[in-house]
């Protein structure tokens, strides 16, 4: 019977560019931040087309979606599957709302051959993964797994003030089941790859065997402000020229620890901003990477040995602190397995691969056996409006998600 199933490819591209349509941008992508009015539609779409594929819906209090298929003996942990929904402001169509859709289509394609698993199924969304306007990213999945408290991500604010729990209630999902405590016999998480290798391979599929440790930290270098006509240039104390050394030395930093280390610094704000003085202060954000957490803590001690040393060069103060780490996090070896058989037996060429991008499943490993499904994206491009994937490379994905699940589903 396995053999006879595959997922409608049509139906997954069709649901994949409707969802885009909410929070659609002039250049081809997406902007749906988490818990806007844009994500709340989103969300309400899924439900909808959850409910006409006849799955029960549980939301928790922090506002994570679990769409429920019965199975024959729905007293069984669940086979759980699926991803996010909420983007970069700048995002595309495919990170995270692929492996969420290509859950429905799981399920659309089990009602389609009237196919009846013994557990129960789950597709899962997953609350601001991106991390981009509440920090740090994956913060409900964190909260399910224990890695934060609740209370902790309720209160997370973006650069506006208001928290994680003020705007769940303001959009309406803030449920009334608890978050975490809810066991799974398996999760799976099926992702275009965010990154170049698969293409450059010619691999349609990557058997993903954990996930490369993070560490995020928030930092306010600080001078004087001053007129910047009237001020000698040995008398100043300026901010920026800080932080510009800085950030030139923390991509040294990932550069010294060649070639998996990766750093970036992605957000600055320059006070008081104007073309005319000389910055006072300047708060920026530092993201470093490494699959080995000793190699990654070795990189977080020269993050502060660099920032202490050029500050004290140039008479500044600092303010620099670890807000988020996230240590490597390697997947369950049956369920990489399933993955790997999966796509041997659908006849798709495959690789294994350590996913250089933060994604739920690390945080699910935790607490239930996990693994995940990359597939190509092109040119590796990611967290940009022109993220592309193919109908085929996406069924594809999905076709060895069907198969990890059935896998997982028998008593």
């Amino acid at each position: 019977m396995l053999s006879n199933i595959t997922i409608n490819q049509a139906r997954l591209w069709d649901s994949i560019m409707e969802m885009a349509k909410i929070g659609a941008t002039a250049k081809g992508g997406c902007n749906r931040l988490a818990l806007t009015d844009l994500d709340r539609e989103g969300r309400d779409l899924f439900i909808s087309w959850c409910k006409d594929a006849g799955c029960s819906i549980t939301i928790d209090s922090m506002g994570n979606i679990f769409a429920r298929r019965p199975g024959k003996n729905d007293a069984l942990e669940p086979v759980a599957f699926g991803s996010h929904l909420d983007t970069q402001p700048t995002g595309g169509k495919f990170d995270g709302v692929f492996g969420v859709l290509a859950g429905l289509e799981v399920v659309r394609t089990l009602n389609d051959h009237s196919y009846e698993t013994d557990t129960p199924l789950e597709i899962v969304v997953w609350t601001n993964e991106e991390g981009s306007r509440f920090a740090p990213a994956m913060i409900a999945s964190g909260v399910f797994a224990g890695v934060f408290t609740e209370d902790y991500g309720m209160s997370r604010a973006d650069l506006d003030g208001k928290t994680i729990g003020e705007e769940l209630n303001r959009i309406g999902y803030r449920g009334d089941a608890p978050c975490g405590g809810r066991p799974f016999k398996a999760l799976f998480e099926a992702h275009i790859e965010q990154g170049p290798i698969l293409e450059a391979e010619n691999k349609t599929i990557g058997a993903v065997t954990g996930i490369q440790g993070i560490r995020w930290f928030e930092c306010t270098v600080t001078g004087n402000e001053s007129h910047a006509g009237t001020t000698p240039m040995t008398m100043r104390r300026d901010a920026l020229l800080g932080v510009a050394r800085i950030v030139d030395e923390i991509n040294l930093i990932a550069k010294g620890h060649a070639p998996d280390a990766v750093s970036t610094v992605g957000l600055l704000q320059v006070h008081p901003n104007s073309r005319n003085v000389i910055p006072g202060s300047v708060f920026f954000t530092v993201d470093l990477r490494h699959a080995d957490a000793h190699v990654l803590r070795e990189m977080a001690d020269e993050l502060y040995e660099v920032v202490n040393r050029v500050t004290s060069e140039l008479s500044l103060t600092h303010d620099l602190h670890e807000i988020w780490y996230s240590p490597p996090a390697p997947f369950d070896k049956s369920c990489i397995e399933s993955v790997r058989r999966a796509a041997e037996e659908a006849g798709y060429a495959y690789r294994d691969i350590v996913s250089g991008a933060g994604h739920d499943a690390g945080n699910i490993s935790k607490v239930a056996p996990t693994a995940m499904i990359f597939v190509p994206c092109a040119g590796g491009i990611s967290h940009n409006e022109s993220e592309s994937a193919t109908p085929e490379d996406l069924a594809a994905g999905c076709n060895v998600l069907l198969r990890a699940v059935l896998a997982h589903a028998s008593a």
